[in-house]
């Protein structure tokens, strides 16, 4: 099973930017868990870019993917262009977003991608990625 880990602006700064927000984990950390939790039956492809169109080509360019994990950042808020490129996926995408987005400015409380996605994991933490990952692996087992 091949899953993509796709993370939008700024989330490279994880474990720096706002640790009161969002923790003190980085971006690396969290990738290098998921691949521990998937283990070596299941591939982990991952991209983390401040430009929207490299997350797009991204996602396009991975057809044969079983599934995705995609934390936007504030892409969710403003982006109707990821939203039509994650509409367009034959695999089940999960939005994770660190913090509980609707707790926070009334921005936030919105995401285009929510509609097209399979699953949200939200205010959850850097652990959203491994429940997200869960679901998608759990989701995969039914399907058999």
């Amino acid at each position: 099973m091949k899953i993509l880990v796709v993370n939008g602006p700024n989330l490279n700064a994880l474990g720096a930017r706002e640790p009161a927000i969002y923790g003190t984990t980085t971006l690396v950390e969290i990738v290098d868990r998921l691949r521990a939790a998937a283990g070596p039956a299941h591939a982990i492809a991952d991209l983390q870019s401040n430009h929207e169109g490299a997350l797009i080509d991204f996602l396009q360019r991975h057809t044969d993917a079983d599934g995705a994990i995609i934390n936007p950042g504030g892409l969710a808020h403003t982006s109707i262009v990821l939203r039509d490129a994650v509409a367009d996926c034959a695999y089940p995408v999960v939005e994770v977003h660190i913090s509980d987005v609707t707790t926070r400015e009334p921005f936030r409380h919105h995401s285009y991608l929510s509609a097209v996605t399979a699953y949200q994991v939200v205010g959850k933490g850097v652990a959203g990625y491994e429940i997200a990952l869960r679901w998608l692996l759990e989701r995969a087992g039914a399907r058999g």
